[in-house]
């Protein structure tokens, strides 16, 4: 089985504060974006879960997110013949705040539960995605959505408004642990307006949605390119651009598609993962 995984950006992201557990409590608002890994699943009749990746720096073993997915969804339906093979065309960036990892992750429960038949829920493969990462009930889910408590609490609300978006990633990579940390240890946070936003997003107000996009990690992690990245987008007259995740990446949104044109093309003389795409309302498509 062959599915598509989209990307996402954060048009907000905000930590309430650390719990307990050492997780975070979370508001973000989501969007799936149209880049796409293409991740195929099938029956390999080895006994074990066996990974392929055509982009190289990600883990063809158990530390990666659709291997521990696999592994996951496996306990949960009490499978003991774990002969898959999972194949990973790589078009998101790696380590760079649009969750690549959880699509993949997202695809391969999604495919499971259609070649076992199993017959969970969207709800119950939720359940089991959170339990390997905050982003994969969102992936699986796909659209226009806020996000609450450590990501788990999915609340899909009006479509983003057509725009084009640029979205740039810098030649660095961000460890999601390592952002939380030094967000950890920042002694004054500036919060963001959360219930304006979920007022916004409840209307699909564009223009105010773009006004109150914002990220609390970029108080945190360095992004020495962020301020060029953001000043070229602002330059060629971006509406909002803020930074996705834990970083590095940004993006911008554009009503006029001229000018996000303009602002790709200029991105791209100095950076090698650039992208030109647009809002879209899944998170998973069979091919």
């Amino acid at each position: 089985m062959k599915v598509k995984a989209a990307a996402k950006i954060n048009l907000m992201l905000d930590i309430l504060k650390k719990l307990d557990n050492g997780y975070h409590s979370l508001f973000m608002v989501m969007q799936s974006v149209g880049i796409y890994d293409t991740v195929t699943v099938e029956k390999n009749g080895e006994g074990h879960i066996v990974i392929e990746c055509d982009k190289k720096g990600v883990p063809c073993n158990s530390k990666n997110i659709a291997y521990k997915c696999a592994e996951k969804f496996f306990d949960a339906c009490g499978i003991e013949d774990r002969g898959i093979s999972i194949k990973i065309k790589k078009e998101i960036p790696i380590a760079a705040g649009i969750a690549g990892g959880s699509a993949d992750g997202a695809a391969v429960l999604y495919c499971l539960n259609k070649i076992f038949d199993t017959g969970l829920s969207h709800h119950q493969l939720c359940e089991i995605g959170e339990t390997v990462g905050a982003d994969i009930p969102f992936s699986l889910t796909g659209g226009t959505a806020v996000a609450l408590g450590t990501g788990n609490v999915i609340a899909p609300v009006k479509s983003l408004a057509d725009c084009s978006i640029v979205i740039a990633k810098p030649e660095q990579e961000v460890s999601t642990p390592a952002a939380y940390s030094q967000f950890d240890a920042l002694t004054r946070v500036r919060h963001l307006d959360r219930i304006s936003m979920i007022e916004a997003v409840s209307s699909g107000d564009y223009d105010k949605i773009c006004s109150l996009c914002g990220n609390v990690f970029e108080q945190a992690v360095e992004v020495p390119k962020r301020p060029h990245i953001k000043g070229v987008m602002r330059k060629f007259e971006a509406d909002a651009c803020c930074m996705s995740g834990s970083g590095p990446t940004v993006f911008g949104l554009f009503s006029d598609e001229k000018q996000a044109r303009k602002c790709f093309e200029k991105l791209s003389e100095n950076y090698s993962e650039v992208y030109l795409t647009l809002p879209v309302s899944q998170g998973i498509i069979e091919c």
